[in-house]
């Protein structure tokens, strides 16, 4: 199944927004070095770019599995392309983490993890850190916990006749949410699993079922939808509504899947694409590698800066996260891409 250009612009941009969100904190850090303070941005809530990701996950599984719904052995096919994918490139990037803590320990900011942390975090199993938050030891893995919980409902749904594999996912995910709002903080890992984001992903699958269905919207509705999420994300760190996860999903979630549809209802003829769009949809393809990668070089960046006493903040942010992105197409194509193809050839995925 081919990738949807605009699916891969989001991508590049959610993973930037991460990005942004991350590299204000080291920013101050050399603000403060140079005696001058740093406001940072908030313009947007960053980390909305997370909820971006889910939708646009929820998205990709139905669109790009469409062969393996009513197809013998569908589960564990799809079960190994997922792993495939996902597993080398967070594995290396949490044992680089580990071996730099190893090597250089008051980098970790916490105290040396567990030998049950670290193999919770190998094994995408909530666990709570040694900084006493449910998070994995690289903590951006907390993002690829939801993933393979989504990815295992997805997995045995596909066992279902094909109209029952969304309502079935999405049933799965609704009784872990109720269940946490209705019963109080559930033992984990359900009470991680259970957090309104995971809604997020059945957003997805259900933009993905109406896009399968032919839906296209002309060009002023998308222009609407997307003024609307941007409109929802600009408002939303001063928006008096609902609280904590609950308030996050339905500002943020509620942009993210206007985006998402947005982005996959316009004319599904070929277009000319621009220099701006082509580089965007390269960086989308390297999203993961720019999701993984982008804290190590954030620090290895903010070391040099100080160290050549360099303090100038925003120049250290534009430096960082252009350093971040070429970083990612490097990793993507060095490391990413070979190993991804070279193990769907030795698994058969």
């Amino acid at each position: 199944m081919s990738a949807i250009l605009p699916i891969q612009v989001l991508r590049a941009l959610a993973a930037f927004m991460v990005a942004v969100h991350h590299v204000q904190p080291d920013a101050a850090v050399l603000a403060r070095l140079a005696g001058q303070p740093f406001a940072g941005s908030d313009l947007l809530p960053w980390m909305a770019g997370v909820d971006i990701f889910f939708v646009v996950s929820g998205f990709i599984m139905v669109h790009a599995s469409a062969t393996l719904f009513d197809r013998p052995g569908g589960s564990a096919l799809f079960l190994k392309r997922r792993l495939v994918r996902i597993v080398p490139l967070y594995w290396a990037a949490t044992t680089l983490f580990l071996l730099i803590g190893l090597a250089l320990p008051a980098t970790l900011n916490s105290p040396a993890p567990s030998v049950g942390q670290i193999m919770a975090s190998y094994l995408f199993w909530p666990a709570v850190s040694s900084s006493g938050l449910v998070q994995p030891v690289y903590s951006l893995g907390w993002t690829l916990n939801y993933e393979m919980l989504f990815y295992a409902l997805f997995a045995a749904a596909l066992a279902l006749p094909r109209g029952l594999v969304v309502p079935a996912v999405t049933l799965a995910l609704a009784i872990l949410v109720w269940g946490t709002a209705a019963l109080g903080p559930l033992p984990l890992p359900f009470g991680f699993w259970g957090q309104p984001i995971v809604l997020e992903f059945a957003a997805g699958m259900g933009i993905a079922l109406l896009h399968r269905r032919g839906l296209m919207l002309g060009a002023s509705p998308r222009v609407a939808l997307v003024a609307v999420a941007i409109g929802l994300l600009l408002w939303s760190p001063h928006a008096p509504l609902l609280a904590g996860p609950w308030r996050d999903l339905a500002l943020h979630g509620s942009a993210a899947a206007l985006l998402v549809l947005a982005a996959v209802t316009g004319s599904r003829e070929p277009v000319a694409h621009s220099v701006l769009t082509t580089a965007l949809a390269r960086i989308g393809d390297a999203s993961y590698a720019l999701y993984l990668v982008h804290p190590f070089v954030i620090r290895a960046l903010r070391e040099i800066f100080a160290r050549v006493g360099l303090l100038e903040a925003w120049l250290f942010v534009a430096a960082a996260l252009a350093s971040a992105v070429i970083a990612a197409l490097l990793v993507h194509r060095l490391f990413e891409a070979p190993v991804t193809r070279a193990l769907r050839r030795w698994t058969g995925a």
